[in-house]
């Protein structure tokens, strides 16, 4: 079972040094905003980065995401990797660190939304309009939702998503003065 830290008790232990806070979001929720001493390790990278790290075992290490699933995520794969760690999740993640009222690192020329969840919403209703069109009779609706459904695999294998380049000229997330 995951340990859990309130926030509180968590930026005690780290401003004491007694353990590290790993963030475990995306790169552009990290950039967007991110606790001061928190080091970027997306999930999909935890069983891989964390064994890798060097941490001192006396060293607790404190995972964190956006509400605390993400975190407990990578506190089992931390875990399951063997390390002898102390591993804690941030209860909560940053939204409970930052109703607790401490400080957090942000960029306010970026946008609210991270653009991870622009392209989940943009495509998801994409598809869900284009398959309503196509049972609605419009049945080359169909293959446009499957060709977006490819687009979006190639978006995974690859790393280049035409999608979040289009979204990320979108007015809303251009970067203010």
């Amino acid at each position: 079972m995951t340990k859990t830290i309130s926030p509180r008790e968590a930026a005690s232990w780290l401003a004491s040094g007694e353990a590290m806070l790993l963030d475990v979001r995306e790169p552009d929720e990290f950039s967007a905003e991110h606790i001061a001493c928190a080091a970027s390790v997306p999930l999909a990278s935890v069983g891989t980065t964390f064994a890798g790290m060097q941490i001192p075992a006396s060293r607790k290490v404190i995972f964190q995401c956006l509400k605390g699933g993400r975190g407990e995520t990578a506190c089992l794969a931390a875990e399951q990797a063997g390390t002898g760690h102390m591993i804690y999740n941030l209860e909560g993640g940053i939204d409970a660190w930052k109703a607790a009222g401490l400080p957090v690192v942000g960029n306010t020329g970026q946008p609210a939304v991270p653009m991870f969840r622009q392209v989940q919403i943009t495509i998801g209703l994409l598809i869900a309009g284009l398959i309503l069109m196509g049972f609605s009779g419009l049945t080359a609706a169909f293959a446009l939702a499957g060709i977006i459904g490819a687009m979006l695999a190639l978006a995974g294998v690859t790393g280049w998503c035409g999608m979040a380049l289009l979204l990320a000229r979108m007015p809303w997330n251009r970067r203010t003065a």
